[in-house]
């Protein structure tokens, strides 16, 4: 799952950004109501979030160099 999304295009990435934040909202409000089966994924979902943002802001700057170059 790590490096599933090295694969994807920038556009593809902030789909799945947002994809993951919205999984990552209704899972929070799962854990205060208490029917979370699995505690863990939601740091598993903080640190996917964080590896997609990670790749989308280095396709940015690498676009911004070409630009510029």
């Amino acid at each position: 799952m790590k490096n599933s999304f090295k694969d994807l295009k920038p556009e593809e990435l902030r789909v799945k950004r947002e994809e993951l934040r919205k999984k990552y909202f209704d899972l929070r409000f799962q854990m205060v109501v208490g029917h979370v089966e699995n505690p863990v994924e939601k740091r598993n979902l903080r640190r996917q979030i964080a590896r997609v943002e990670t790749l989308i802001s280095q396709a940015e700057k690498k676009a911004c160099d070409a630009e510029q170059a």
